[in-house]
């Protein structure tokens, strides 16, 4: 075959190359340059680079000095700043909007336990947030809750700095905190109480409505069965932070919250009342689930208008985030525990009620 003949051969097959690979997507590569494998099903034009997944951070060891006492204490502000939050009202469903919308960022899942209690005012429509990581509720073994509605008044602008805003704005910073031991936050559910608060006086009907409907759920659908143990907090942000634990306390909540605390160097911060504290912690204590009040009842600003931020401290929102989850990482992996308490040993709630 002459060289004339090869010509028209020569470019036919130059041209059925370049068409092809005009049809033809570039082949996937591995970050290291190699070719992929097509999925099954796929073909070469739908094949897709696949990145490689970043490593998951170990969780901390040391969880408890995650926690951001800066943090809780910009979700406190930006409650207040939305000024009193009583049940019922639009200013409550907003707090209820930042509350979901920080734990839904930290990877929780938010349900909204709707409900209507009669009250001496007459019927009021209840919300109750509750908060699971990991998207299964028979995983959790310890609840930790607050409230976060304020008292009605009608003479004061009440704003509930410490009582309402503090401990909720921790309870949320908590959430993050958790969300870096997603294993340790399958195990917890975070409870937002509506209603705590009484509209008259407090009384076994007036006050705790949101704790009494969720503990009675609870009790109905016998999830309370699986829950170890809780831990509220209520008015956790008083400068001069001085944790009064109710007498009547389970004791070894109360041990191991004190063993905690003294094993950080804070044990100082910690204390018994002289009497019982009526609280969101009762209807979880009556359905069988031991859980203790930490409450900071030694503060002026009780129920005034000068409950306001600036009688707040981060570092007292720290102090319990801190104390808390250095309890709950001892309940979750008990050979973790810190040493008892040697100069103040754990008190019974029967030896704190004679002081």
């Amino acid at each position: 075959m002459n060289r004339r003949s090869l010509l028209p051969l020569t470019l036919s097959l130059l041209l059925a190359l370049g068409l092809g690979a005009c049809n033809r997507q570039p082949e996937a590569t591995s970050p290291d340059g190699t070719p992929t494998a097509a999925a099954p099903g796929e073909t070469d034009a739908t094949a897709r680079t696949t990145a490689t997944p970043l490593p998951t951070p170990p969780p901390p060891e040391k969880i408890w000095e995650e926690f951001s006492g800066d943090k809780a204490f910009a979700h406190t502000e930006a409650q207040v700043a939305l000024g009193p939050r009583p049940s019922g009202s639009q200013a409550l469903e907003v707090t209820r909007a930042l509350i979901t919308a920080e734990l839904e960022r930290n990877g929780w899942e938010v349900e909204r336990q709707a409900f209507r209690d009669d009250t001496p005012n007459g019927p009021v429509a209840f919300i109750n947030l509750i908060a699971r990581y990991g998207g299964s509720d028979k995983t959790q073994k310890w609840i930790i809750c607050s409230h976060f509605d304020t008292k009605i008044f009608s003479t004061i602008k009440f704003v509930g700095a410490s009582d309402g805003a503090s401990s909720t704005g921790a309870l949320m910073e908590l959430s993050r905190v958790l969300a870096l031991d997603p294993e340790l936050a399958k195990q917890v559910e975070l409870v937002f109480f509506d209603g705590e608060e009484a509209v008259v006086e407090f009384s076994p009907t007036d006050g705790t409505y949101g704790s009494r409907h969720y503990a009675r759920e609870l009790r109905n659908s016998g999830r309370s069965k699986q829950f170890k143990a809780g831990v509220l907090w209520d008015m956790i942000g008083d400068r001069d932070l001085t944790i009064t634990l109710p007498p009547d306390s389970p004791k070894e909540l109360s041990q191991g919250i004190l063993a905690a605390a003294d094993q950080l160097g804070l044990r100082k911060h910690f204390g018994f009342h002289r009497y019982p504290v009526w609280d969101d912690h009762v209807p979880l204590n009556q359905i069988k689930i031991p859980t203790i009040d930490l409450i900071d009842f030694d503060y002026p600003y009780w129920h005034t208008a000068d409950d306001t931020l600036d009688k707040l401290s981060p570092e007292s929102l720290r102090i319990v985030g801190a104390v808390t989850l250095r309890w709950l990482k001892t309940e979750v992996d008990p050979a973790s525990a810190p040493v008892s308490p040697q100069s103040s040993p754990a008190e019974t709630g029967a030896d704190a009620a004679q002081k």
